[in-house]
This record gives structure tokens, sequence and C-alpha cells, in this order.
């Protein structure tokens, strides 16, 4: 009896000690949180970005029109310039030597004329008389032609000599803003030098915009009619996205598409006209145009940052009611603002993982909260921090 006692006694202790040394599980890691978005059809506007550059509505090079040096630079490099102003001016002597010259050439033969006109009266009443022969008539009528012809040549080389005395004073053609000067005093320049400066009207300023072949087509798919077509790019305001990321102040409207598209490239230009009274703008700036042409009805639409490019391929995050991950192909419309337009690959009521697609793995569990844009969360904030709010 007391064998059976101490063998109890050794096997109750032995069973003490081994739930005494187990030690306690760990419990799991928590489920990673994200954020997700409920997808729905909506109507959307369809805002499009394209990437421009600026330029001047005209850009005149400024020429010499006749050969001589200069001796003067009349205009501040950089500067605002109007229509009239006067940028170079040309040794003028020689030109005024030359107008002179022609001034006396004609003097000379308007008098030869006078008696070449004179000549003439009276051979016509002597030959009336039956005094002088026909040649003679002839002779005298063939002299006062010629001198008028040397009249009317000696006058146009008036005219081109003062025209050439005009030229040597280099004026701007159009108001805007006159670049640097590539040549200075005392430079030998000609009608077939390269440009002594070029003056650019920039106000308005346009806005050189490319697009692809897919793109212009698919415009005109969506507008065959010519008439609806000009209607609305004349009823589109332009926006434009400065280098800075900043918001110029004023809108654009669209001026004109090119006549063809790059065959090198499969590309076509088009351009907006900005106001730019300031000359804020300078030609050579880069920039965006930002424009909503139209609406998208019952669109599929998620933030941009939902959709990864792997490959080429495009996919997206989905979370089940179970809150299980699932990696899902798809297929991507068009970009609308911020948004991504899906085409294939989701249904409405699809829970998309927007923020914390690093922590998502196909078949683990998430956390799920709602995910709310950047305008709602300001204004969440904006609305807490408010007296009211508070």
């Amino acid at each position: 009896m007391k064998r059976l006692v101490f063998a109890g006694a050794v096997t109750f202790c032995a069973l003490l000690f081994v739930a005494c040394g187990r030690k306690p599980q760990p419990a799991g890691p928590p489920a990673p949180e994200v954020l997700v978005t409920t997808v729905q059809p909506r109507d959307v506007p369809r805002v499009l970005e394209r990437v421009a550059t600026l330029d001047g509505f005209i850009n005149a090079n400024i020429h010499a029109q006749v050969q001589g040096y200069i001796v003067s630079r009349d205009y501040t490099e950089g500067s605002l310039v109007k229509k009239g102003d006067l940028l170079f001016r040309i040794d003028p002597r020689p030109f005024e030597a030359a107008l002179a010259q022609a001034k006396g050439t004609l003097a000379k033969d308007q008098a030869n004329l006078a008696k070449a006109d004179a000549d003439e009266k009276r051979a016509r009443d002597l030959f009336d008389k039956k005094v002088i022969s026909d040649q003679e008539r002839d002779t005298a009528t063939a002299a006062a032609g010629s001198s008028r012809a040397n009249v009317d040549a000696d006058a146009a080389a008036v005219k081109q000599a003062e025209l050439n005395l005009d030229y040597t004073k280099i004026i701007a053609p159009i108001d805007g803003i006159a670049g640097f000067a590539n040549n200075q005093v005392g430079d030998l320049v000609g009608p077939n030098s390269p440009p002594l400066t070029t003056v650019s009207q920039i106000d308005p300023i346009k806005a050189n915009v490319t697009v692809g072949e897919s793109a212009f087509t698919d415009f005109f798919s969506r507008y065959p009619d010519t008439a609806q077509r000009e209607a609305l790019l004349k009823s589109i305001d332009f926006e434009l996205i400065l280098g800075d990321g900043k918001l110029y102040p004023h809108k654009g409207k669209f001026y004109a598409l090119d006549r063809n598209l790059d065959p090198k490239t499969g590309s076509i230009h088009y351009y907006v006209t900005f106001p730019n009274a300031d000359a804020r703008l300078r030609p050579g700036q880069y920039g965006k145009v930002r424009f909503v042409p139209d609406t998208v009805h019952n669109a599929l639409v998620v933030p941009q940052e939902a959709v990864t490019e792997l490959q080429g391929n495009f996919q997206v995050a989905v979370v089940d009611q179970t809150n299980k991950v699932s990696i899902r192909p798809v297929k991507t419309g068009e970009r609308i603002g911020a948004m991504w337009q899906i085409t294939d690959g989701l249904q409405p009521g699809d829970r998309v993982i927007v923020q914390g697609l690093q922590k998502a793995r196909e078949g683990s569990v998430v956390k799920v909260k709602e995910w709310t844009t950047p305008t709602d969360q300001l204004a969440a904030s904006r609305s807490t921090s408010s007296p009211e709010g508070r």
C-alpha cells in the first residue's frame, strides 16, 4: 500500500513538473492595416494632361536687308519692344550718297525729257506742214520715248535708294520681347548674314502640345462631326501647370491643329494660347496643359496609386468579404485626373487596396480601413480644426 502511494506521488510530481515547464504559445502578428476603396460605377470628368512647350506666338528673326557696318544697338537686350522701335542702325553714309546720286541722275534725265518733248512737238508741227520727212518725225518721237523711259527708271532708282537708306534703320516688326544681339557694333552684316536678333510676340503666348496618333484618332472617332468638334474645342478652357507644379492663373484657348502627323514619331502638334500681359511666361518653358474634354459615364475608376505595373501588365489587390487578399490582373483605360479607368478585371462593389500594398500578399488577411481622397481628408481636417468642429 505504501508502495502505491509513493508511486502515485512520484507520478503527480512528474506531471506537475511537465505542466510547469511548458511555455505559453506566443500570439501571431496582428493583421496589417490597409486602406481600401469600394469600386462603384460613376460619371467622372475626363481630365487629360499633356506635356507642352511654350513658344512665341510670332517669332520674328531680324535680318539686315542691306550690307553695311553696324554703328549702334538701340534696344536693351531681353526687353519688351513695340512695333516700330529702333533696334539697330547700319552706317547710312554710303546709302545717302547713293540716294543723292540717283536724284542727280533723275534731275538730269528730266531735263533731257523736257528737251525731247519739245523736239517731238516741233517735229510733228513741221511734219504736218510737209517740212520734214516721216523718218525725222519718228526719230524725234523715239528720242522723247527713250527720255521718258530713262526718267521712269531714274525715279525707280531713287525709290530703291530711299528704301535702302530706310533699311539702315532696323526696326521691330511686332510688339514683343527682343532677345540677345548676335552682332555687335562694328560688325559687317548683310542680307545673307544670320539673324541679328529675334523678337517674340508673347502676349498671347502659345503652348505647343504633342499627342500620339492613338489619342488623335480617338478624339476624331468620338466627335466625327466637324461642327460639333470645332464647337467643343472652342468651349474648352485649358489650364497650364508650370514646371514648379504651380497653376498658371489664366486660362487658355485652343488655337490650331497641325496639318499632318510626324511620319517618324506618329505624333501631331496643336497649339493652345494663353494671355501673358506681364511677360511671366517665356518661349522655351516646359509645362503641362490640363483640360476636361468630356465626361465618362458609368466608369469604374480607382486611384492611380492602387494600380501596379509588372512587365507591362497591370494588377490590383482586391480584399474579399473575409478580408483575404487576392492579386487580380486588370486592363486599364484612360487616366482621368488622379484616377485610372479600369476596363476589365473589376466589378462594382470590389474593394481595392489603395495604400498598404507592400503589406498585402496573395492569400494574406488584412485589417481594412476605408480610404478617403486627399480632398476629403483636407475637408475633414478643416472641419475638426474649425470652431464649429471643436
